[in-house]
């Protein structure tokens, strides 16, 4: 599905790191002017280099997505970005009666990565 965000601008809280990050950079490709925030000045600057550079290099989305993943996020199990689509199922699922008997608990649409296995 290719969508064209030309001529438009979003503004992403949370654009230094994890889906915020992501959510940006989807932006960005899609041709939106992306205002990039967060609370650590040299992350925000580092964003927006990686964001500059993403769409200065013109790449494919798929050679995009390893080059992203190869970078920022190499402990990934999929080695991929997760799509809107899927995080919606999740948030569809736990809105509905199946989740019943789901509590407290950390489901994570990520892709499998991890930090670390103990805090």
């Amino acid at each position: 599905m290719q969508i064209d965000l030309t001529g438009r601008t979003a503004l992403v809280t949370g654009s230094t790191q994890g889906i915020g990050a992501v959510i940006a950079e989807g932006l960005a490709r899609a041709g939106a002017r992306v205002g990039v925030n967060g609370r650590d000045e040299g992350r925000v600057a580092e964003r927006v280099r990686s964001l500059a550079e993403l769409v200065d290099r013109e790449l494919p989305w798929e050679e995009a997505q390893r080059t992203f993943m190869r970078e920022y996020r190499p402990q990934s199990l999929l080695q991929r970005l997760i799509e809107p689509e899927e995080i919606a199922h999740m948030v569809v699922y736990l809105s509905s009666q199946q989740a019943s008997a789901t509590t407290g608990g950390a489901l994570r649409v990520d892709g499998g990565y991890v930090d670390a296995i103990l805090p």
